[in-house]
């Protein structure tokens, strides 16, 4: 018997620290090494030297003269520990209008705006013209809720907002837009994007 166990014993105790001590910290040496940025949270600091969040989580700013972000269905908005989109389908009365799907439209849920009301509270705020839309992601919830970024498009709409705010001319805002402005994922995917925190950032730095 002890010919099987210590063999076992000895083989457990090996690959206990190969795989969960020498591994790890090989890792996480290489990460801190070649990608420190990254590996600690791409975290993100305001001239004061303070985090004031992660490139990769959105967070909501609600203030006219900062960028508002795309909304949130993770938890209360932007919950890291509650990541999730609304999983409402097309036809859902409550995606569209805010409504639940067997209820008529005097049982509006003031709790949960739909696509119609984001749509109408985004025209509101940012002056939209009568020839102007909002962009898709300013009234849809994104699939996790964390989501950081903003169009081109939605960034640009923004910024006759955000200049008036602030009190500064629309074609300096549109100049920082245009300097944190990413572009399509290896050139193909999704469309053009602004990080709003980043961008956010941009705008204190300049005042």
């Amino acid at each position: 018997m002890l010919k099987q166990l210590v063999p076992a014993l000895r083989a457990t105790v090996v690959l206990a620290l190969l795989t969960g001590l020498l591994f790890p910290l090989a890792v996480t040496a290489l990460a801190q090494f070649m990608f420190p940025f990254q590996a600690n949270g791409s975290l993100l600091r305001n001239e004061a030297g303070q985090v004031c969040g992660s490139k990769l989580i959105g967070q909501l700013f609600s203030k006219p003269e900062y960028f508002h972000p795309r909304p949130s269905a993770a938890g209360a908005g932007y919950a890291g520990e509650a990541s999730s989109g609304t999983n409402l389908g097309p036809t859902s009365k409550k995606l569209i209008l805010g409504l639940p799907d067997d209820a008529s439209t005097k049982d509006v849920d003031e709790s949960y705006s739909g696509i119609k009301q984001l749509a109408e509270t985004y025209r509101q705020e940012n002056q939209l013209k009568a020839d102007e839309k909002p962009p898709v992601d300013a009234v849809t919830r994104s699939g996790s809720g964390l989501d950081p970024d903003i169009s081109y498009a939605n960034a640009l709409l923004q910024s006759r907002r955000v200049a008036q705010a602030r009190n500064l001319p629309v074609e300096a805002v549109i100049k920082l837009v245009d300097e944190q402005r990413e572009n399509r994922q290896f050139g193909i995917l999704g469309e053009q994007r602004v990080n709003v925190l980043m961008l956010n950032l941009s705008l204190d730095s300049k005042k």
